[in-house]
């Protein structure tokens, strides 16, 4: 199971407190949304640090040293969809996993519409709604629906009742159309992330299946795999890989 989080800069604690915290909660890796957080091949060969921006890790390194997996990400937050679509373009070659944040209408319909997203984060903040018509344009194009359960885990009073009445919306929706989703405590500090038995136990009060739960959490792994499959060289296409023949030019 993987969580995806984000990490200083964007957020308040470095990718290796939140690799050595997931690690500890019985995680396989963690899935890091931050853009800076991490070397990429997109950043021109520099890292954070040598663009004199804030210390960024290499994922290598970060795995060696935790035992956990960490992925390169990025979450695209945009004011319309051109501009979003403008900036998938520039990750989608050198991200592993890119995602778009939505809780606006026109953004949330532009994600689920691009199967170059991999998934739609936060479809329902800031007063954001998600109907049938993006269940099925998101079933359509494989991209993932997040569960954000951090408002239903850090918020109080009725923000937190508006945050469970919102994700008992989405759950409703996402299962009857049988789009793919994604859970995620969505922490900013590795004090915000639970294990996963915390957050089935969210899920179920809000009438998720427990496995449910735990198959959101998996879905990123999923996700990692398949991305990364596809960005190898030997990749040609789904079921499809280069053999020695190809590769010698035969």
């Amino acid at each position: 199971m993987y969580e995806a989080v984000h990490a200083y800069p964007d957020g308040e604690a470095t990718v290796a407190r939140h690799a050595a915290t997931a690690a500890r909660h019985g995680y396989d890796g963690i899935v890091v949304r931050t853009r800076d957080a991490l070397t990429a091949a997109g950043d021109g060969g520099l890292s954070a640090a040598d663009r004199g921006e804030s210390p960024a890790r290499d994922p290598e390194a970060l795995r060696e040293e935790y035992g956990i997996d960490v992925v390169d990400a990025v979450e695209i937050g945009a004011d319309d969809p051109t501009s979003a679509s403008g900036a998938v373009g520039n990750y989608r070659s050198d991200r592993t996993v890119v995602c778009v944040v939505g809780g606006d209408d026109a953004l949330n319909r532009f994600a689920v519409e691009q199967a170059r997203v991999d998934v739609l984060v936060r479809p329902m903040a800031g007063g954001g709604d998600f109907n049938h018509v993006l269940a099925k344009a998101a079933r359509d194009n494989g991209v993932r629906v997040e569960f954000d359960f951090g408002p239903a885990l850090r918020e109080t009073g009725g923000k937190r009742v508006r945050a469970l009445a919102d994700l008992r919306k989405l759950r409703e929706i996402v299962a009857h159309y049988d789009a793919p989703y994604v859970v995620s405590a969505n922490a900013r500090s590795h004090l915000g992330l639970r294990a996963p038995r915390e957050l089935v136990a969210v899920g179920e009060a809000i009438g998720f299946d427990a496995e449910a739960v735990r198959a959101g959490l998996r879905a990123w792994g999923d996700l990692v795999e398949r991305n990364r499959e596809r960005r190898s060289e030997g990749f040609i296409q789904p079921g499809v890989r280069r053999g020695r023949y190809e590769e010698d030019g035969r």
